[in-house]
């Protein structure tokens, strides 16, 4: 059977196909929209014209889906929607204009998304710790023999930290340094704080791009899924500067993360240190994967 599933998400929206049977599933193709939602937040409330790229971007999708005669369509929202007071008006928006209907995933059932879809779709240890760094929240997951011991979503991601303290393109020295503090104090109450790691399992955008960025630094293969934390930290270090050729670099490995690969690298940065991260193993699998999984496919963990 094939399905698209899409995660309407603060800083992309993404569709994926899938085929899939029994308890296998193989991605057919992959579409992401820089829609950016996240920016259209004021007051905690999604703007009009935020909602309505939302519809336009699901419409699209929808009528790609129709072109490959694919009528079975998930579309579930994760900080967008979950983290606005006009999540209802929202929704019902959505539903009229566009014929969908959103599924908002609360942030513990995200986390366990991410999870699941690392571990069981993307093969991942099945002892450590993930994190999930999206647009507008970042998830972390510690677990243990294929299940969760502890886990957590904070309310802070790549574009929401952008968007509330930075001005320019790059944050300056004052922002990073405002950025690093809500990073801290929400590291700081995290349910996970305490665990330490030799591992990570990544998953998002934020964490894509450090890889991609790093590998090009190192003039390591590409398709390199294991990155050592002190490269994402000397990647930091050195992208902090916000210079020329800082542009350049981003804008040749990952040009559509130019405003937000510091924001989400000042978290990556800042869990690798709170937990004594000395490894990140990039997965090519995470939320959306997990949503197949447990929503679609009736997977729930390990065999």
């Amino acid at each position: 059977m094939k399905c698209g599933i899409v995660d309407l998400g603060s800083n992309t929206i993404r569709l994926s196909i899938y085929h899939w049977e029994g308890r296998q599933f193989k991605l057919l193709m992959n579409k992401k929209e820089m829609a950016g939602l996240a920016g259209y937040i004021k007051d905690g409330v999604l703007s009009d014209r935020g909602i309505l790229v939302a519809c336009q971007v699901l419409s699209g999708f929808k009528a790609l889906l129709e072109n490959f005669d694919i009528r079975d369509i998930h579309v579930f929202a994760t900080a967008s929607l979950r983290n606005i007071v006009n999540t209802e008006d929202a929704l019902d928006t959505i539903r009229a204009v566009t014929g969908v209907t959103v599924e908002v995933v609360s942030g513990s059932d995200e986390a366990t998304l991410s999870f699941l879809g690392a571990t069981v779709g993307g093969g991942a240890p099945d002892t450590g710790l993930l994190a999930d760094i999206g647009g507008g929240s970042t998830e972390l997951v510690a677990y243990e023999k294929g299940g969760i011991t502890s886990g957590c979503s904070l309310p802070m991601g790549s574009l929401s930290l952008f968007t509330r303290y930075v001005t320019g393109l790059f944050p300056t020295r004052e922002e990073r340094h405002a950025i690093r503090d809500q990073v801290e104090a929400e590291l700081e109450r995290a349910k996970t704080q305490g665990v330490r790691c030799a591992h990570l399992t990544g998953v998002g955008g934020t964490i894509r791009a450090a890889a991609k960025l790093c590998n090009d630094l190192s003039g390591t293969d590409q398709n390199n899924r294991t990155i050592p934390a002190e490269e994402i930290r000397a990647l930091y270090k050195d992208l902090k500067k916000g210079d020329q050729a800082t542009l350049r670099q981003i804008l040749r490995t990952v040009p559509d993360r130019v405003h937000t690969i510091l924001p989400g690298l000042a978290i990556l940065n800042a869990v690798l240190k709170s937990y004594e991260v000395e490894t990140v193993l990039v997965s090519p699998c995470g939320v959306r994967e997990g949503y197949l999984l447990q929503r679609v496919m009736g997977v729930n963990g390990h065999e």
